[in-house]
């Protein structure tokens, strides 16, 4: 084989070895599932709620009270005509309470197609990229702590645990139940 014969068929072999780590990267790329969590802090915790649920973060206002709601709901606010019911993340929690300050922030969150649920929060840190993969489960609890029971999991972000709530089960832990609902609990 001449030299030039040589050199030819090392470019051919390092060209095939550049497509296959080429290919190579792309599929472990691929296959690396990242999700959205819109961050908060309560009691300097660090919490995640799925962006997709978020539609947008407000200063905190004025909240008009509403007699015989739940202990965790802290009243309603008009958001451009839609009534937002609005609930303090801290005693839903089960946490000491703290004057609110330029901190303070309620997001707005969707609970459902019909209604739009408002959370306050200590403060409102950043929207972050997780990869599916490094998100553990929830820890196993035992007890009635009030937080622990929305946890869908956890992840560390730049040395920071960050706690993921399932928003529905915290939701759900507070609104009555409808009509049918009940019916179907009591067997009717």
């Amino acid at each position: 084989m001449s030299l030039n014969a040589a050199a030819e068929h090392l470019k051919t072999l390092q060209a095939g070895q550049q497509a296959d780590s080429e290919r190579s990267r792309r599929a472990q790329q691929e296959e690396i599932v990242y999700h959205q969590w819109a961050t908060f802090r309560v009691d300097d915790e660090l919490y995640g709620i799925d962006v997709m649920q978020v539609k947008e973060v407000l200063r905190f206002s004025e909240i008009t009270p509403v007699p015989g709601a739940d202990k965790a709901i802290l009243g309603i606010i008009n958001l451009r005509g839609n009534v937002v019911t609005v609930i303090d993340t801290r005693r839903m929690f089960g946490l000491p309470l703290v004057p609110y300050d330029d901190d303070t922030r309620v997001i707005v969150v969707e609970f459902n197609e019909q209604e739009v649920i408002g959370l306050v929060v200590d403060s409102v840190d950043e929207v972050i990229n997780l990869p599916h993969n490094d998100v553990d489960r929830a820890p196993n609890v035992s007890g009635d702590d009030s937080t622990k029971r929305f946890v869908q999991g956890v992840c560390y972000y730049n040395n920071i645990l960050i706690i993921l709530l399932d928003l529905t089960k915290m939701l759900l832990s507070i609104t009555p139940l409808s009509e049918e609902e009940l019916k179907a609990q009591r067997g009717y």
